[in-house]
């Protein structure tokens, strides 16, 4: 219980220390303690979004999820496009900011939230962007960690961190995918993406013991002319149910991109758009608000029905 000790450690950002000898329950307990105090802010919810594959249209589908969380279950939300030379997150959001992710990760000093914001690029009320540079001037090699303390900074502020993690496999994305709340594998209905899906929820539920299992949609199905996997095959292989089976629409997702929209502006009524509204709800367990609005308003409406019957 050193005074001098205790002003390093407030100085460094530590929130508590137990000291020595200290059991397992004892730092359980300590963790526990700071995150029910009263005055704790809240942490954000960060969920992965990975293609199986190349291509197999996981951008789409983590930018497109993104606009439901922020739009249809009002959660502050933040894109962050982690394909530094190849993000398709700014052309599909219709953004083209200054700044972006490029300038936290390559930041000398550690990102605080006053640095972040002014990084962010505003998509809608509930919806900001952390774009990607999308550009070949240099090469993007990172150290397992080195978005560490950008995820850390956006979880203090933002309610839902939805990362589009590039498909490649190095130390930093097994990384960012282990440490994510939620995951969602993207694939199609083919043998690689099969087994590439299977070979990602084996090791991520491994690595992972304590966490809810990855989750998994199948994207494109149904393309003309094309030999696939039927989904119950699919499933049946991979051991679990995929949360969605997107059909393939080239008109509704060439027209979304080309114009910088999300599916729910082009087509609003498109079975599509309610897919991404459900994995939404999903990765969050968030109702959207006019599902909330019924639920809450239905015992009184019945009431007052049961009344005017009455009278």
């Amino acid at each position: 219980n050193d005074v001098t000790l205790y002003r390093e450690l407030v100085r460094r950002g530590v929130s508590d220390y137990v000291i020595a000898p200290a059991h397992a329950i004892d730092v359980v307990r300590a963790v526990c303690n700071l995150f029910s105090a009263p005055e704790a802010k809240a942490v954000g919810r960060v969920v992965a979004v990975v293609g199986a594959k190349g291509g197999v249209g996981a951008s789409t589908i983590a930018h497109n999820v993104a606009w439901a969380i922020a739009r249809d279950l009002a959660l502050d939300s933040v894109v962050a496009d982690l394909d530094l030379a190849f993000g398709t997150a700014s052309l599909d959001y219709n953004q083209d900011p200054a700044q972006g992710i490029a300038n936290a990760v390559f930041s000398p000093e550690r990102p605080d939230s006053a640095f972040m914001d002014r990084l962010l690029a505003k998509c809608s009320d509930h919806l900001s962007l952390l774009a990607a540079p999308a550009t070949l001037d240099q090469v993007y090699d990172f150290g397992a960690e080195a978005f560490d303390a950008i995820f850390d900074t956006m979880r203090m502020t933002t309610s839902c961190i939805v990362l589009d993690v590039p498909h490649q496999w190095t130390a930093w994305t097994k990384r960012v995918l282990v440490g994510a709340d939620d995951i969602l594998i993207v694939a199609e209905p083919d043998l690689a993406n099969m087994r590439n899906t299977k070979n990602m929820m084996n090791l991520l539920r491994t690595a992972r013991p304590n966490d809810r299992p990855p989750l998994y949609c199948l994207n494109q199905v149904g393309m003309s002319k094309r030999p696939e996997i039927e989904v119950k095959d699919f499933a049946k292989a991979i051991e679990s149910q995929p949360i969605a089976a997107i059909p393939f629409d080239c008109r509704l997702f060439g027209e979304a991109a080309n114009n910088g929209q999300m599916i729910a502006e082009v087509s609003a009524r498109h079975r599509t758009t309610k897919t991404f509204l459900q994995i939404a709800q999903r990765l969050t367990g968030r109702p959207d608000l006019a599902e909330a609005r019924e639920s809450f308003l239905s015992p009184i409406l019945k009431k007052l029905q049961s009344r005017r019957a009455a009278g």
